[in-house]
């Protein structure tokens, strides 16, 4: 149960002054403060309050905290699952790469888009008001424009790996600058508009906050070497890298080093309640239960995802992980390390047995990852081999909704135990509080290890990963699965004989490390190399799982979602669709 000093949210009275939608545009609220009325030093901490709670105010059909469906689904890591194809079947067009036309018949992405906007438009409200407040009367001026900037980086950052070409609206358009704001800036110029705001959050934000939740310069340095890095890959119009930018990468470096935090001692300490804001959270999206208010601020993002042919959980058995997925953690058993061009060769755990467990073919050895990640038939799920009050907690094949479409393997990060007091049950679906990691300190070494592999220094870097793969091989504290240590293998690399084999050894530990939490597909479309990955992995993937027979991703097109079309039909067409689209 977490009782943070955290940020209370005491002002949702407040709404929003601009948006970029015609839901915000041409409608004003009942009751709606303008600046002058809320420029008071009582209204303003409350509205930079208000604005935190919109980077969490997401829910199951139109999420921006977790990127399962956009960025898990989206690539090799996993399957939409629940109940068929037809069940949430706007996911599956998304899984099959069919979203080819921006229609009104899509209710989840428009949806996204505008809770992104939502978030923004807070921001700009909040820096409108506190803008005009003078400076001798506001000792903290400076740093909450700063974290008010960094809200509003931080929500175009996303609308940027989502959409690519999206407008960027500021406190100081008017509503009639902002009905002539387009999305048709180039992708250099509109990374370069986000930095900004991160570049005046990191220069004025204090190095720690006394508030849980809070940004800090820590977080901005993160989030400033995570933003070069996608910067430094140029591409061309088809999404094509065409080249690297060398001094994006020193900055990559630079700000990585400045950011402090540690690796969790245990891998899965990072998906567990009781381990929020610790060492390795870097910037993430609060949630709290039992917290003073009326129902608690719990997340509801992955509500569609627990197990379910359990009472435990219930429903609704979406997000599983795919065979490719669960394939990718296997070990050479000899020297410890991933087996990064033959993992797919040969399947794991692909039978069960009449009790509803799988075994292992012997002789394979596994990286410890994938009991923290995947839920598979006969292993504790959740770290608990029996849960005392509700029964076993042992992951079961009948835990799989539909098997014969999508297999029987679970997802296990976004979940919690049914006793944890972070646990919330609203009908079927699911609820924590359970905060959600935007950057944790793993993802920022290995930023730099990128970094520093495009700069020709992998000697550098080798340390880095292999830093990530010591705490892989020590992340067996908690139950696993009995007898399972003995398959177990995580080595170091002890070099990296050139460039490119470091540069395959990196992108495989990123997806170990974060796998089906969502930024795989973001990294293949940084990279260049979705096209060919991903339809690599349907050429076999399809051929074990049927409903991905006709899927086939489309280059200059798949790498972004089409912009909304009711957006572009409220702005007359100043809004330009996506290519191909």
């Amino acid at each position: 149960m977490k009782k943070y000093n955290k940020i209370v949210i005491s002002f949702l009275s407040i709404l929003f002054l601009a948006s970029c939608s015609s839901d915000f545009l041409d409608y004003e609220p009942k009751g709606v403060l303008t600046p002058d009325q809320a420029a008071t030093l009582a209204n303003a901490d409350a509205l930079v309050t208000a604005a935190y709670a919109a980077i969490g105010n997401d829910e199951m059909i139109g999420p921006i905290t977790n990127q399962w469906v956009y960025g898990s689904v989206r690539s090799d890591d996993a399957y939409k699952g629940g109940g068929g194809r037809s069940d949430v079947d706007v996911i599956d067009t998304y899984e099959q790469y069919n979203t080819t036309i921006a229609d009104y018949g899509d209710w989840m992405l428009p949806r996204t888009w505008t809770n992104h906007y939502k978030a923004i438009s807070r921001a700009n409200f909040a820096l409108s008001v506190i803008n005009t407040i003078p400076d001798a009367d506001y000792p903290l001026k400076k740093t909450r424009q700063a974290e008010l900037r960094f809200l509003r980086a931080h929500s175009y950052f996303m609308l940027k790996l989502l959409f690519n070409k999206v407008p960027f609206i500021t406190e100081d358009l008017s509503k009639e600058q902002i009905l002539k704001t387009s999305n048709d800036l180039t992708s250099d110029a509109l990374w370069n508009k986000i930095a900004d705001d991160f570049i005046f959050a990191h220069d004025n934000l204090p190095p720690s906050q006394d508030q849980v939740g809070r940004a800090d310069k820590n977080a901005a340095s993160a989030y400033l070497a995570k933003l070069r890095l996608y910067q430094a890959y140029e591409q061309n119009a088809d999404h094509q890298v065409t080249s690297i930018n060398s001094a994006r990468l020193l900055e990559v470096i630079t700000y990585a080093d400045e950011v402090e935090g540690s690796l969790e001692p245990d891998f899965g300490f990072n998906f567990l309640d009781g381990h929020d804001n610790g060492p390795e959270s870097i910037w993430a999206v609060q949630f709290s239960i039992n917290d003073g208010t009326n129902t608690g601020r719990v997340s509801f993002v992955t509500g569609l995802n627990s197990p379910h042919g359990t009472p435990l959980y219930g429903c609704c058995g979406f997000h599983l992980a795919s065979q490719n997925m669960v394939n990718a953690f296997k070990t050479d058993a000899v020297t410890g390390l991933p087996l990064l061009d033959t993992f797919n060769t040969s399947d794991i755990y692909t039978a069960v047995d009449a009790n509803g467990k799988s075994s292992l073919t012997p002789g394979v050895t596994l990286d410890p990852r994938i009991d923290h990640t995947v839920g598979i038939p006969g292993r504790p799920f959740k770290y608990k081999n029996t849960l005392k009050t509700a029964g076993d907690m042992v992951y079961n094949f009948s835990w799989a909704r539909d098997p014969g479409v999508y297999g029987f393997f679970g997802n296990m990060k976004e979940q919690q135990s049914p006793d944890c007091s972070c646990y919330v049950k609203n009908g079927p679906f699911v609820g924590t509080s359970k905060n959600v990691d935007f950057i944790r300190y793993a993802d920022v070494l290995l930023f730099k290890a990128e970094a520093l592999i495009q700069l020709n220094r992998q000697n550098e870097a080798l340390p880095i990963i292999n830093e990530i793969r010591a705490r892989a091989a020590a992340s067996t504290t908690m139950p696993l699965a009995a007898g399972a240590s003995n398959v177990y293998k995580v080595e170091p690399y002890l070099s990296f004989p050139d460039k490119a084999y470091a540069w395959k050894a990196l992108k495989f530990e990123r997806r170990l490390e974060f796998g089906m939490e969502g930024p795989r597909f973001f990294d293949l479309v940084r990279w260049g190399e979705a096209e060919p990955v991903l339809n690599a992995y349907l050429a076999v993937e399809k051929v074990k799982r049927g409903f991905l027979s006709s899927a086939h991703f489309t280059a200059g097109r798949d790498e972004y979602y089409p912009i909304p079309q009711r957006e572009i039909d409220f702005t007359g067409g100043l809004y330009k669709q996506n290519p191909k689209y």
